[in-house]
C-alpha cells in the first residue's frame, strides 16, 4: 500500500535486517546485518538525533530560531541538519580533522557551519572537538548544545525504537547483538531492550585498538594510553555516559587493517556500500563466534551504522588505503616479479622487432594508438621506441623512413626490483610507459600490470 511521509524525518527508523552470505566463515552460525543507510540521513545516527533535538524543544532548551552545537564525526550531524533545515535552526559542527572531505562537505549542503580540529588530543584539550563545540555554546546566544556523548535521550530512542524493532524483525530468535560504541547510545539502548526480553542475549562492542572502552570494561581504567586510529565514529578517548556497560556482555578488539579489509568485502560480495564502522562490526561478530562461547547455530545480529558513499575518498580509494599501509589487493601484496614471471620472456602486445624500418614502425604505432613502442630482438627487450624521436630524425633528415629503428632505440630505462610490489610498480607506470626489471632485463608495460589485475583480482 502507498505511504506519503509527512517529511523526511517521519522516513527515519525500520530499517531492513538482511541475512550475509559471503563475507562471513562458514562456521555453523547465522549471521545477520540490520543496516542503517537506509535511513533518510544514511546512517543510524539520524534517530538520535532527531530524538535529541525533539527532547530539546519539549523541554524548552531549544528555542525557534537557535543554533544546534555538536562535536560529531560527521552522521550525527547529518541528522541534526536535517532537523534543523526543517524546524528553522542553525548549526555549527565540530569534528575532527581525520573524518572524510564527504562528511564535511555533506554538513555544508545542509548550511550547516563546519568547524576542523586536530585529530589525536585529549577530550579535555582545549583543541578537542568536545572542547571547542562547548566553547561556541558559551559564546553563541541562543545556541544550544545536543550532546550527544551525555545526551540520556541518545540511549532512550534505541531502547524505545530500535530494539524492539530488532526484537520484532527477528521474531526474538536472536543469540547475539554485535555493534561499536562511539556515543554509545546505540549499544546500550539495544542491549537494554534486548536483555529485558532475553536475558541470555550476548551483546557485544566492537571497539578499535586505540580507544579505551575495552580496557574501561574489563579493567575499569585505560592499561593503554588512547592513541588515534582511522576508523571514524566509534571507540573513545573519554567515558560517555551513554556507553553503559550494565547492558553489555563482551568487548571485541579490531584493527584498522582487518575493519577496513572486512568493510570492502561487505560491498564486494554482499552488495551492500558500507561504511568502516560497519567492517568493525562485523569482524567482532565473527571473532566472538569462534570464541566458543555461543552455542552452535547461533544467530549473530551486527548493527552496520552508516553507508559507504561517505568514505569513497578513504576506505574505497586504493592510494589512501596504501599510504594508510591498509591495502589488501593484488597491488599490495603481490612481488613485481610475479608478474614477470607470468609474463615469461615472450613480448606481449604491440611490440616492433630490432629490424624493422621507421616507417613500419610508425604504421604500428598509429594501429595501437602508441606515442612508445617496445622493441625486441626475437624474444630480447631490447628498449623503447619514441614518436617524437622518429618524427625529430625524419625532419631533420638525420634517418630515411626505411632504415632501421635499431639506430634511434632507447635503451636506459626505468628499473625497478623484482621484490618490489605491484603498487610500486604501478606509481612508476604513471609517469613511464615502459620500466625495466632490474634482475631479470624484462619490460613490463601499463598493459601487462592491466592484464594480470585483471586476471588476478581481489578485493
Amino acid at each position: 500500500m502507498a505511504k506519503i511521509f509527512e517529511n523526511v524525518l517521519a522516513a527515519v527508523g525500520n530499517t531492513p535486517i538482511f541475512k550475509l552470505h559471503n563475507a562471513v566463515p562458514k562456521n555453523g552460525h547465522n549471521f545477520l546485518a540490520k543496516v542503517e543507510y537506509f535511513n533518510p540521513g544514511s546512517s543510524v545516527k539520524d534517530r538520535m538525533a532527531i530524538a535529541i533535538v525533539e527532547d530539546a524543544e519539549k523541554r524548552g532548551l531549544l528555542k525557534p530560531g537557535g543554533t544546534i552545537v555538536e562535536a560529531t564525526s560527521g552522521n550525527t550531524g547529518v541528522g541534526l541538519a536535517m532537523a534543523a533545515s526543517l524546524k528553522g535552526y542553525k548549526c555549527i559542527f565540530v569534528m575532527p580533522e581525520k573524518i572524510s572531505e564527504e562528511k564535511r562537505a555533506t554538513l555544508r549542503a545542509y548550511g550547516a557551519r563546519v568547524v576542523i580540529t586536530p585529530t589525536g588530543v585529549e577530550a579535555d584539550d582545549p583543541r578537542s572537538h568536545y572542547s571547542v563545540a562547548a566553547k561556541f555554546v558559551e559564546i553563541i546566544p541562543g545556541a544550544y548544545s545536543t550532546n550527544q556523548y551525555h545526551n540520556p535521550a541518545n540511549a532512550d530512542v534505541h531502547y524505545r525504537v530500535t530494539g524492539p524493532e530488532i526484537w520484532e524483525q527477528t521474531g526474538g530468535k536472536i543469540d547475539c547483538f554485535v555493534a561499536g560504541a562511539g556515543t554509545g547510545g546505540t549499544i546500550s539502548g539495544v542491549g537494554k531492550f534486548l536483555k529485558e526480553k532475553n536475558p541470555n542475549v550476548k551483546i557485544v562492542c566492537a571497539d578499535p585498538i586505540g580507544s579505551i572502552l575495552h580496557d574501561m570494561f574489563y579493567h575499569k581504567k585505560a592499561l593503554t594510553p588512547p592513541h588515534s586510529y582511522l576508523v571514524e565514529g566509534i571507540g573513545e578517548d573519554m567515558m560517555p555516559d551513554n556507553v553503559q556497560f550494565q547492558h553489555m556482555d563482551d568487548f571485541v578488539q579490531v584493527t584498522d587493517p582487518e575493519i577496513f579489509k572486512k568493510t570492502r568485502e561487505i560491498t564486494r560480495f554482499e552488495g551492500m556500500l558500507v561504511g568502516p564502522s560497519c567492517g568493525a562490526a562485523l569482524m567482532a561478530a565473527i571473532k566472538y563466534s569462534e570464541t566458543g562461547k555461543l552455542k552452535p547455530g547461533s544467530t549473530i545480529l551486527s548493527l552496520f551504522p552508516d553507508g559507504g558513499r561517505s568514505y569513497l575518498t578513504k576506505a574505497y580509494n586504493e592510494d589512501w588505503m596504501r599510504t594508510n599501509k591498509l591495502a589488501s589487493s593484488t597491488l599490495s601484496t603481490t612481488a613485481v616479479g610475479h608478474l614477470a614471471e607470468k609474463k615469461g620472456a615472450k613480448p606481449v602486445g604491440a611490440h616492433v622487432k630490432v629490424g624493422s624500418s621507421m616507417k613500419e614502425a610508425v604504421h604500428t604505432m598509429q594501429t595501437h594508438g602508441l606515442s612508445q613502442i617496445a622493441v625486441y630482438d626475437g624474444s630480447k627487450f631490447i628498449g623503447m621506441l619514441d614518436a617524437a624521436e622518429i618524427l625529430r630524425v625524419l625532419a631533420s633528415g638525420l634517418l630515411s623512413p626505411s632504415e632501421p629503428v635499431l639506430h634511434i632505440v632507447k635503451s636506459s630505462l626505468p628499473e625497478i626490483s623484482a621484490d618490489a610490489t605491484l603498487a610500486e610498480l604501478e606509481m612508476m607506470l604513471k609517469k613511464e610507459t615502459c620500466v625495466r626489471v632490474r634482475e631479470t632485463g624484462q619490460a613490463l608495460t601499463r598493459s601487462d600490470l592491466a592484464d594480470y589485475l585483471t586476471q588476478n583480482e581481489q578485493v
